[in-house]
């Protein structure tokens, strides 16, 4: 059964590790690759990624991407949402932190900011517009 507006926003605000599928070019599948995300409803959903990294270098030449999070329990649910990049910034260390705030402990959060600012390169935040959603809730297992 699709999942409502309502339903399907508030399940992609949930801190799911998003499968992230970007077009890799002719002869190729689509990069995809596991993404953490930012997403409240009824506004842009972000990532975080390197400046040089390949996903960001096939999203800019794309100028669009996928998102697809879904969780087994208590029911089959999934929601997939794809549109277009509407703006690339720098990123912050405040945007790391957040970010970064959303999947771990808070009493992991300051180390790995601090690693994580230090060693994975400069990094950019991309925004999408939700333009397309695909949906589901197949119910129990």
């Amino acid at each position: 059964m699709a999942l409502t507006r309502e339903e399907r926003e508030l399940f992609l605000a949930e801190p799911h590790v998003a499968a992230l599928a970007v077009d890799a070019g002719p002869d190729r599948a689509p990069l995809t690759v596991p993404i953490w995300y930012q997403y409240a409803p009824g506004g842009e959903v972000w990532i975080m990624t390197g400046l040089e990294s390949r996903k960001y270098e096939l999203i800019k030449a794309a100028g669009r991407f996928s998102l697809l999070v879904d969780r087994l329990e208590p029911s089959i649910r999934y929601v997939s949402v794809e549109g277009p990049v509407v703006d690339t910034v720098p990123a912050t260390v405040e945007q790391l932190r957040e970010i970064s705030a959303r999947y771990l402990p808070a009493d992991k959060v300051d180390g790995y900011v601090d690693f994580a600012w230090q060693n994975h390169g400069e990094q950019v935040v991309v925004r999408m517009r939700p333009e397309r959603w695909v949906s589901s809730d197949l119910g129990s297992v």
